[in-house]
């Protein structure tokens, strides 16, 4: 077996960046967030606010445009661009340079999204996250993965990571599988689970955060709101990635007293990413 890294606070010291108190709005990143269809705008809206709540300065949202208004309401804090689309992504158009992008979350599969992320990913050259449909349009064409920025970073949940890799008989087989695929299209994997591990080529990653808690709707899109906004904060991708869940995991531990297993929502996640970064001043 190789050898493997444990993510726990001294490791997250070593790549957290404390707030400049001389900064603005301006230079704290801007990212976008893209996906939500009919009926699943809950999750970008999630994801949305996930993004400003981890720190990030300027956070746009494109979603069809039965999600305008949703978003407008539930997120006033951030920027909303429409598809020409009522129920689903058929065209992705922004007129900005974003820091960083997340795509994914609630997004559908209909044939016209498919469409539009292929062209995206042809001309796209932002720092990706990418998550949920994203990767499951991704896993039925894969050769469209040689147009991903390097250092991509992936956050399949079980099922999505075995579309994307193939079946596997063991732990140990299911991280050579994913070590494989993260080393010929240089990707950063994040495997969500329990334990979470996150896989950058051969150097495999194991989070000390988060409980069962999470096991609920809506945390994978809190997570990729989360990955996305410290990417757009010039994170690092593999720093992202391991600062993201470490602290993903974290809310579930800070939650869990007043929450207990059965009444923890994703909400909860975001209510809770200020204490999670309060104890990282401790």
């Amino acid at each position: 077996m190789r050898p493997i890294l444990p993510i726990n606070k001294s490791e997250i010291l070593k790549r957290y960046k404390p707030i400049n108190p001389n900064t603005h709005k301006g230079i704290q990143g801007h990212a976008l967030l893209i996906g939500g269809s009919y009926g699943k705008i809950g999750a970008i809206s999630l994801a949305s606010k996930a993004c400003l709540k981890t720190g990030c300065g300027l956070v746009s949202v494109f979603v069809p445009r039965c999600g305008y208004k949703i978003i407008q309401t539930a997120v006033p804090e951030v920027m909303v661009l429409n598809d020409v689309s009522v129920k689903y992504i058929t065209r992705i158009v922004f007129d900005f340079v974003p820091n960083a992008i997340g795509i994914g979350p609630g997004m559908g599969q209909d044939i016209e999204t498919h469409t539009a992320l292929h062209r995206f990913v042809k001309t796209n050259k932002v720092p990706l996250v990418i998550d949920a449909d994203g990767l499951n349009i991704l896993s039925q064409n894969k050769q469209w993965l040689t147009f991903l920025p390097e250092k991509t970073i992936f956050t399949p949940h079980q099922k999505e990571l075995e579309r994307l890799i193939g079946q596997w008989d063991s732990i140990a087989d299911k991280i050579e599988k994913t070590i494989a695929f993260s080393k010929q299209n240089n990707l950063i994997m994040v495997m969500k689970g329990a334990p979470t591990f996150i896989i950058d080529g051969d150097t495999i990653y194991e989070n000390t955060t988060g409980n069962a808690a999470l096991a609920t709707a809506g945390t994978g899109d809190v997570l990729t709101g989360m990955i996305t906004s410290l990417l757009a904060q010039s994170y690092d991708p593999i720093d992202a990635a391991i600062l993201g869940v470490y602290l993903h995991g974290l809310t579930a531990d800070i939650a869990l007293p007043e929450t207990g297993y059965q009444s923890f929502i994703a909400s909860d996640c975001i209510a809770n990413i200020g204490k999670a970064y309060l104890s990282l001043e401790k």
